[in-house]
């Protein structure tokens, strides 16, 4: 394993090992993922909205919303101790360090994005169709895609008055693509359509996440020397 990978695979296992610790993270995003189940479940009228019409718009705001209160605290607990000066500071380049946070904020968030479909599922009664894996996948493209935009844009955020309030506002434009090829791909899956006219947004967004990824590898140096 080379020397990059090495220190890419250290700033994931630090990041996991201090969100194990903490549970604060995943625990926001379950929490939330849960809860917005529960509240669509009693707003809407299934007997005049079929919730294949509206689950896959649900699922992904979900998805959004609940993930921004995992990724806006990635560098949260590290600007209050100044410990991320140290981790600048470190021989890991500013590529590979982003990578590894990017990495991390996956791992957190893709069980949490399953999870939001298992709590639509369950309560709107959905059939996943013929092709799950399918919805899996975009569901693992698209929270790529996200997390490689909100890492980046976090670590602008948190070096700013106004916090993570700041993210949502910088962030959910540049989501727009994401939104739309997710909830074409979940919704078209939910109804029972072929794969045939899923790939189509899917390889959309596998490039969103590749674009996204390439574009926080090489910005997020100028965010954080600045």
């Amino acid at each position: 394993m080379s020397l990059y990978l090495r220190q890419v695979r250290a700033i994931v296992w630090k990041d996991l090992l201090l969100e194990l610790r903490t549970r604060e993270r995943i625990a926001a995003m379950a929490a939330f993922a849960v809860l917005a189940g529960v509240l669509f479940n009693y707003a809407l009228d299934t007997a005049r909205v079929a919730p294949q019409d509206v689950a896959a718009g649900l699922v992904w705001m979900t998805i959004v919303f609940g993930g921004l209160l995992g990724v806006g605290r990635t560098f949260y607990l590290e600007a209050q101790d100044g410990a991320m000066q140290g981790v600048l500071m470190s021989p890991a380049p500013k590529d590979a360090v982003y990578l590894g946070k990017t990495l991390a904020n996956f791992a957190l968030l893709f069980p949490v994005a399953l999870l939001v479909l298992l709590v639509f599922t369950l309560f709107f009664g959905l059939d996943l169709g013929s092709s799950p894996s399918i919805l899996v996948l975009a569901l693992a493209l698209g929270a790529l895609g996200f997390v490689a935009l909100a890492t980046l844009f976090a670590a602008v955020s948190t070096g700013t008055h106004m916090g993570e309030t700041l993210l949502p506002i910088l962030v959910f434009p540049l989501l727009v693509p994401m939104v739309i090829y997710g909830v074409g791909a979940t919704g078209r899956i939910l109804i029972g359509r072929p794969v045939s006219e899923v790939a189509g947004n899917v390889r959309m967004l596998g490039a969103f996440a590749l674009v996204a990824l390439a574009a926080g590898a090489i910005f997020f140096r100028f965010v954080v020397e600045d």
